[in-house]
């Protein structure tokens, strides 16, 4: 696309829609055409503003030649490639994240280097046009990109419909009505302002005349496309030769993708487990600490970014505390126990930080119900650990509400039984153990929300505001030794603190 080609538009229409494209979506299209990349944009033009504004996935072809000059480009700008997992990858396809720092959004951009097609979760086809589509690409009349010429769109929506629109794949099958009423729109809106013998001469040229009239006929005639069987069986049997497997195979790949992502899904929504289901961090994943005093904002940050980048790569939340957030089957029973066991204590003993608490120090039954807990809670912080790390390991962004640490006793997440009496030696280690592995274990960053004592108390109002001001006091000194910390002022509006956490997060993956 040439700098001149930029600007043969109408220069008000053009300026509306530069107001709403991202930034960085903008800055990639300009260096594509500055440095005379040959790509296009080859999905759906209805659906291109969403692409461009972030609300869905930028899909580029570019050609071979240039594959490598585009990835540099998105390097540059500050994309970075995220590899889908190998039951998942493809060789022509490759994902790249951005993050648009003035909107907030995450842009995925798919970069095409060869045009394939098939279910969603096996591209099996490869279509053997892009040199031919790409000689004919257009510019958009009013946004600052190349797209498909509208014959091309149309024949390509054609074939597409018929080799995507499957019963049997279980992503289209839950979205059905939403998928079949999109391809019937965008068939509705071609067949309108696509002369027939255009789009017939174009099928002749790229399928063949024994299949041009059938092609064009799909367009303009009944069934819909998903209905279209002969079409389908046609077009199969024509793109045959350019399959990537066989039927056999490419049966046994989509059953066992099927497989996988059902188990993805139910990871994701309930189980959790360490394991990688759909895109990992490029160089690996990392653990990501949100810290604080109660009321300082912690789970709904630990919310957002689990939301935020959750879309569009593999990310755990893991809860570290013992309040609201969610157990692990050990500390679980005694958490049901807990309403049980709290009348008997009239008051607290000194160190608590909860309810109404006295001058006194723990005595023995306050000491031994509270090693079980601060044993069961060290078990439970071991394995966390290991967890997330783990985690990080294989690829996954673990975002974590509060960590453990062993700078400072009895709060913050620290070993309990310090403060605790009639407690033997041996069991003090074995808790201790527990909380220096977190030392040998630091996060890969550390968000430190900081406010100021009265905000945790109108949060908080059954936390004792000494507490509440003795943990402030303590946040600034936990280092987490090896983990990069930032502390980040959360009094301020939560978009600006959200806008703030995101940003340092970013830059970490």
């Amino acid at each position: 696309m040439r700098q001149d080609a930029l600007h043969r538009t109408d220069p008000t229409a053009g300026q509306a829609a530069e107001n709403t494209i991202l930034p960085l979506v903008l800055m990639v299209l300009s260096e594509f055409d500055r440095y005379n990349i040959t790509y296009f944009y080859w999905k759906s033009s209805n659906r291109l503003h969403r692409a461009l504004t972030g609300e869905g996935d930028v899909d580029l072809l570019v050609a071979q030649r240039d594959q490598h000059r585009a990835q540099a480009i998105l390097l540059e700008r500050g994309l970075k490639l995220f590899p889908a997992v190998a039951c998942r990858d493809h060789p022509a396809l490759s994902s790249y994240l951005g993050y648009d720092e003035p909107s907030g959004r995450i842009v995925h951009l798919h970069l095409h280097i060869r045009l394939v097609a098939g279910t969603s979760l096996l591209k099996n086809y490869h279509l053997p046009w892009e040199e031919a589509l790409a000689r004919r690409a257009i510019v958009h009349p009013g946004l600052l990109i190349r797209m498909l010429e509208p014959v091309d769109e149309a024949l390509l929506l054609i074939v597409r419909g018929c080799l995507e629109l499957r019963r049997s794949d279980p992503v289209v099958l839950r979205n059905w009505q939403a998928m079949t009423h999109k391809f019937a729109r965008d068939r509705a809106e071609l067949a309108d302002r696509i002369p027939r013998t255009a789009l017939r001469r174009r099928a002749a040229e790229l399928l063949g005349g024994e299949l041009a009239d059938v092609v064009a006929d799909a367009l303009y005639c009944q069934p819909e496309l998903e209905h279209q069987r002969h079409l389908r069986r046609l077009l199969r049997r024509h793109f045959a030769p350019h399959r990537i497997y066989n039927d056999l195979e490419a049966g046994l790949r989509t059953m066992i993708r099927v497989a996988q992502l059902l188990a993805g899904h139910l990871n994701k929504r309930l189980l959790c487990i360490p394991r990688p289901w759909s895109r990992r961090a490029p160089g690996g994943g990392h653990v990501v600490a949100v810290i604080g005093v109660d009321g300082s904002g912690k789970s709904t940050i630990v919310a957002t970014i689990r939301q935020w980048l959750g879309e569009e790569m593999d990310v755990i939340p893991i809860y570290f505390g013992t309040g609201a957030g969610r157990p692990s089957l050990i500390l679980w029973p005694l958490k049901l126990m807990v309403p049980l066991i709290t009348p008997l204590f009239k008051t607290k003993p000194k160190g608590s930080s909860h309810g109404k608490i006295s001058d006194r120090p723990p005595g023995r039954l306050y000491s031994a119900l509270m090693t079980i807990w601060a044993t069961a809670t060290a078990i439970e912080k071991r394995i966390k650990l290991s967890t997330a790390h783990r985690g990080a390991r294989r690829g996954l962004v673990v975002v974590t509400d509060r960590y453990p640490q062993n700078e400072i006793a009895g709060f913050n997440e620290g070993p309990l039984m310090p403060r605790l009496i009639g407690i033997p030696q041996w069991l003090r280690r074995f808790e201790a153990n527990s909380y220096s592995l977190a030392q040998r274990l630091p996060p890969d960053i550390v968000i430190k929300l900081v406010v100021p004592p009265e905000v945790c108390a109108r949060r908080e109002p059954d936390m004792d505001p000494s507490v509440i001001k003795q943990r402030i006091a303590a946040i600034p000194r936990l280092a987490f030794s090896g983990a990069r910390v930032v502390s980040i002022d959360a009094q301020q509006p939560l978009p600006d603190v959200i806008r703030a956490v995101k940003k340092e997060v970013w830059r970490l993956l």
